[in-house]
C-alpha cells in the first residue's frame, strides 16, 4: 500500500488531463463564475441606469444612424439614371477638356480658346453697350441699346444666384480669372458665358437686320464659346447646355418687360 500511494501520486502528476489549464475547462472555477456573474450583473445595472437616465428623444438620435453612413441597398431607378448620367456628362468633359492647362493635348491653343471666351464675358459687352448708347442719336438705337443693357444686367444677375445656389465646381480645378470675378461667375452651374452668348445671339437675330451669312457666323459664334469654355475646363458639358437653355429664358423675360421709347428716354435723361 504505501508503495502504491507514491506510484499513483506520480501518475497523477504525469497526467496531461490534471494540469490546471485543462482542469479549467472541464470544472471552471466557483470564484471565476462568482467574478464573472457579478460583473455582468454590475455592467447591466448600469446600462440599465443610463438607460434610464436618457431621454426617449436621445434613444433614438443614438439608433439612427448618419443618412451617409447607411447604404442604400434598393436604389430607384431615377437615382440610378441621373448617377449614370451625371458619371457620362463628367467623362466626356474631362475629355473634351484638351485645354484645361499647359500639359493638355491642346496646351499650345490655350490662350486662343481663352480670348474667344473673352468675347462671350459680361464686361467688355456692358462697356460696348454703354459707350454705344453714348454715340446713339435715334430714339430707335437708344431703344435697343437700353433693353439691352437690361438683359446683359439680368444675365449677370440670374447667373450669380443661380451658380451661388448650386457651388457646382468643374471638372478641373481652375481658379477664375478677374473677369470672371467682377461678373461673380465663380461656379460651373450654369455656365455665364453660354447663356451670355445664347440671349445676346437671339436677341440680335430679333432685333437688327442681319443677312443670312451674319447670322449663321452668330449662331456659330454662340456655339464656338460655349464649346471653349469646355475646352479649358472650367464647364461640364452640362453647365453650357443648361447655360443655353436660360439665355434663352433670359431674352424671353426681356421681350416680356421690353422698356419703352418713352421709359428708356426718362432713364438716359436721368442717367
Amino acid at each position: 500500500m504505501p508503495a502504491s500511494q507514491p506510484r499513483s501520486r506520480a501518475r497523477d502528476r504525469n497526467n496531461v488531463l490534471n494540469r490546471a489549464e485543462f482542469l479549467s475547462l472541464n470544472q471552471p472555477l466557483k470564484g471565476n463564475q462568482e467574478s464573472r456573474s457579478s460583473s455582468r450583473k454590475q455592467s447591466g445595472q448600469a446600462g440599465a441606469a443610463s438607460a434610464q437616465n436618457t431621454n426617449p428623444k436621445e434613444r433614438r438620435q443614438s439608433q439612427q444612424l448618419p443618412e451617409e453612413d447607411c447604404m442604400q441597398l434598393n436604389p430607384s431607378f431615377k437615382g440610378i439614371a441621373f448617377n449614370s448620367l451625371l458619371a457620362i456628362d463628367i467623362c466626356m468633359s474631362k475629355r473634351l477638356g484638351v485645354c484645361a492647362n499647359r500639359a493638355s493635348s491642346w496646351g499650345g491653343a490655350r490662350s486662343m480658346i481663352n480670348l474667344l471666351g473673352i468675347t462671350g464675358h459680361g464686361i467688355p459687352w456692358i462697356a460696348g453697350t454703354l459707350i454705344c448708347l453714348v454715340k446713339s442719336s435715334t430714339l430707335a438705337g437708344q431703344e435697343v441699346l437700353m433693353n439691352l443693357l437690361l438683359a446683359l444686367l439680368l444675365d449677370i444677375m440670374i447667373v450669380a444666384g443661380l451658380q451661388k445656389l448650386a457651388k457646382r465646381k468643374g471638372p478641373y480645378d481652375i481658379n477664375p480669372g478677374l473677369l470672371d470675378y467682377l461678373t461673380m461667375d465663380t461656379y460651373a452651374f450654369p455656365a455665364g458665358h453660354a447663356s451670355r452668348v445664347a440671349m445676346l445671339s437671339k436677341f440680335f437675330l430679333n432685333h437688327l437686320v442681319l443677312a443670312i451669312p451674319l447670322r449663321i457666323l452668330l449662331v456659330l459664334w454662340a456655339l464656338c464659346v460655349g464649346l471653349s469654355r469646355v475646352m479649358i475646363g472650367r464647364h461640364h458639358i452640362t453647365d453650357v447646355l443648361s447655360g443655353f437653355v436660360f439665355g434663352y429664358l433670359q431674352f424671353r423675360l426681356v421681350e416680356l418687360i421690353w422698356m419703352s421709347s418713352n421709359t428708356c428716354q426718362m432713364l438716359i435723361s436721368i442717367w
